[in-house]
């Protein structure tokens, strides 16, 4: 038996441990118990969304949510009350949240992993457009590191993990557990099963502390409600070291090696045209296993063979209008799961590619000419006391006239304090053709309630010893009641790109300054919630002899409006350096030379809670001696949970000196959802400047928890002889099976 802290007295306390009853009531300012189930009597929780079980009535109500959006500090205008509950093999949390006009529940998410994305600029989690209520554990009670388990009305179900106090997100892990909701004439109810298993936690001591905190967003109000950490300085979901305490967790499970095992079974066709357009088929028939087990609570080793990736998601299209790489975000499962461990460079601006990734998994497996086979693999993650580790190896098969090649890397983070760190890095590229190797040592920094600062400084080796190259970086980001400032200063040397055969180089021989600030007010008329307004600029030099490359400097405003809906206008005066010519599309030159590259524009969007959302946004530049006109739109409608459509388009007008062109970007999303388990979503697009078409659709069934069965159909058109002629096509079918033993 173990006794809660509740706001009991003393004697009355004391009673009620005696007796062998449960306190229930409601939770301490910054605590909650957990209540044990008592299945030798015959308790036990009927998932349906329900709290109609006597068990919840025992279990400690945790409540007292507070505002974080609109009036910081003011209690939520409607009730939330969350209890938790477990037993031998599960984790159980029930919801109640209560709302003084059901009818008005916004609810159009059925899909799994839609309910949350990160934020655009800055760190944190922003719900999409429904009412929801995300739950973050910190079995570890390291204040660092969680597991984020979500859902809304529908029961969509979403989990993400979250480390280093939210600088790193990773919403694609994907873990075993089930949650039901039901609408009810109070507002709506869930509750969450999360098997022990799915949880990591250290190995039992007694009575275990772990932390834990509540979001709730209320969307046709756009409140956003917490538990804990709802100051706008400082705090926010993400903040791990701010969370609440749940206590009364007794005896749990040993989890020992806790083996997984999952098998894949893929038969497909593919159809591919040679140069003279002639279609050749293959069949693909092909099986593969993941392994995962916990050496050691809190560290997990992943084993990937003859790993396939068919149900992957094509990448969305960009038209490239600079001398610079592409940057196309990670989407396979077995690199994102706890990716942010190898997060290692500079984010910087979320509108452009990042400058230097030390490690950029795209590099293993994918290349220009298509895809490489990825033999095995395998990853250690996790926590060990105050480190967090990261090891991962994989070995690809010759293709392309390429020699098969051995990926490797090395990772440590070691904690100071409650919410920093030092860490290092190593990444290894080698084959039959030689090798290159990177390491760098980074820290982060909390100073105060929200300056977060962050280095690192980085060095490549290659097997030729004559070439290496380096990259270096400090900067801060910090968000207030009040202003929010930014600040950047990097350097990456003239040959990093020859020695980063395993990370992102957007551009070499570069050393950049960037310092934004700007305040935030809160006025009280036009029913605006906030106004920001931004002040800076970014100065750019070569590292090898201090040439001007890039600076600008510009203004920008954006209000908020208490429906949601928002607007940011900004302008720009910049200049750039073109060192060599090159060709911006065919038959388009751009001569080496100095050119202005002044922009003014705009980004806005309709409120999310509506059924109907749509976005534009729109730029005029100086663009290499000409004109650039860049003008975009989406529209996106759910007029069901079940079905939704994203559409979107892109135009750019060049007009330069050598020529003139029409860059276009089209798209089409549509998703149907029977339920949360099973799901289908087209992808239709278009890109006019590389004339390609492409048609992606995927067909999604959940059969068990942790098991998919998918049907993948991809189609590309497109060649200099017609928009219609087939590049290629394929179907596959691909089943898996998660074993737990």
């Amino acid at each position: 038996m173990v006794c809660k802290r509740v706001k009991y007295g003393p004697a009355a306390l004391a009673l009620l441990c005696l007796l062998g009853l449960p306190a229930s009531g409601t939770a301490q300012d910054d605590q909650v118990g957990a209540y044990r189930i008592r299945t030798d009597s015959g308790e036990e929780v009927r998932l349906d969304g329900l709290l109609s079980e006597d068990l919840w009535s025992r279990a400690v109500a945790l409540s007292g949510f507070r505002q974080r959006e609109p009036d910081q500090g003011a209690a939520a205008t409607e009730q939330t009350e969350v209890r938790i509950a477990y037993d031998d093999a599960m984790l159980y949390i029930g919801v109640l949240a209560y709302d003084s006009e059901p009818d008005e529940i916004v609810a159009r998410i059925l899909q799994r992993d839609k309910l949350i994305e990160p934020l655009f600029f800055g760190t944190g989690i922003q719900f999409a457009g429904d009412d929801a209520i995300a739950i973050m554990l910190d079995p570890f009670h390291d204040h660092r590191s969680g597991v984020i388990f979500a859902t809304n009305p529908n029961g969509a179900e979403f989990e993400a993990l979250v480390s280093d106090e939210g600088t790193e997100l990773n919403i694609d892990w994907r873990g075993v557990w089930e949650v039901r909701s039901s609408r009810t004439s109070e507002g709506w109810s869930a509750e969450f099963a999360i098997p022990w298993r799915t949880l990591r936690y250290p190995e039992a001591s007694g009575d275990e502390l772990w932390g834990i905190n509540v979001f709730r967003v209320i969307r046709r109000k756009n409140e956003e409600t917490l538990w804990q950490s709802w100051q706008r300085e400082g705090g926010g979901f993400h903040r791990v070291s701010r969370a609440g305490h749940l206590t009364g967790l007794s005896d749990l499970p040993q989890q020992g090696l806790n083996l997984e095992m999952k098998p894949f079974v893929l038969a497909g066709r593919r159809q591919e045209a040679n140069e003279a357009g002639a279609i050749s088929s293959s069949v693909q028939r092909e099986i593969g296993l993941d392994i995962k087990t916990e050496l050691r609570p809190g560290l997990v080793l992943d084993l990937t063979l003859n790993t396939d990736f068919a149900q992957v998601e094509v990448d969305d299209a960009q038209v490239n209008l600079t001398r610079f790489s592409l940057f196309f975000p990670e989407k396979r499962d077995f690199f994102l799961e706890n990716s942010g461990i190898f997060d290692f460079g500079v984010l910087g601006d979320p509108m452009m590619p990042p400058p230097y990734q030390m490690f950029f998994s795209r590099n293993i497996g994918i290349s220009d000419d298509g895809e490489v086979p990825i033999l095995a693999g395998a990853r250690l993650t996790g926590r060990v006391g105050g480190q967090t580790i990261g090891l991962l190896n994989v070995v690809t098969e010759e293709a392309f006239g390429v020699p098969r090649e051995n990926f490797s890397v090395a990772r440590i983070k070691r904690d100071i304090g409650e919410s920093n760190y030092v860490g290092a890095m190593v990444v290894d590229r080698r084959s039959s053709q030689g090798w290159n190797t990177t390491a760098g040592i980074d820290g982060q920094f909390v100073i105060g309630e929200a300056w977060v600062w962050d280095a690192y400084v980085a060095q490549s080796l290659t097997d030729r010893g004559d070439v290496y190259g380096y990259s270096y970086n400090l900067g801060y980001f910090y968000e207030g009641e009040s202003w929010t400032s930014f600040f950047n200063h990097y350097a990456i040397s003239p040959n990093e790109d020859a020695g980063s055969g395993s990370g992102f180089v957007a551009r070499s021989d570069l050393r950049s300054t960037t310092l934004y600030a700007g305040p935030k007010w809160r006025p009280s008329w036009l029913g605006i919630r906030d106004i920001s307004m931004f002040v800076g600029g970014s100065y750019s030099t070569t590292v090898s002899d201090g040439r001007l490359q890039d600076y600008a400097g510009g203004v920008g405003v954006g209000p908020v409006w208490e429906s949601g809906d928002q607007v940011t206008a900004f302008f720009n005066a910049s200049e750039t350096v073109v060192d060599e010519r090159f060709e911006l599309s065919d038959g388009v030159i751009v001569p080496a030379g100095r050119y202005r590259a002044d922009h003014v524009g705009w980004f806005a969007f309709s409120s999310s809670s509506r059924a109907f959302v749509v976005g534009s946004t729109a730029m005029v530049s100086q663009f290499y001696d000409g004109t650039l006109v860049s003008l975009g739109g989406t529209l996106n409608l759910a007029p069901s949970p079940q079905i939704s459509f994203t559409a979107g388009y892109t135009r750019n007008q060049v007009d330069v000196t050598d020529g003139s062109f029409n860059a276009d970007i089209s798209s089409l999303r549509a998703t149907y959802s029977y339920s949360t388990k099973l799901s289908t979503n087209v992808l239709v697009q278009y890109n006019s400047l590389e004339k390609a078409f492409s048609t992606n659709v995927r067909f999604n069934f959940i059969h068990r928890p942790g098991s998919d069965f998918f049907v993948v159909f991809t189609e590309n058109r497109g060649d200099d002889r017609r928009v219609w002629n087939l590049s290629d096509r394929g179907m596959v079918m691909k089943i898996t099976y998660l074993a737990r033993m």
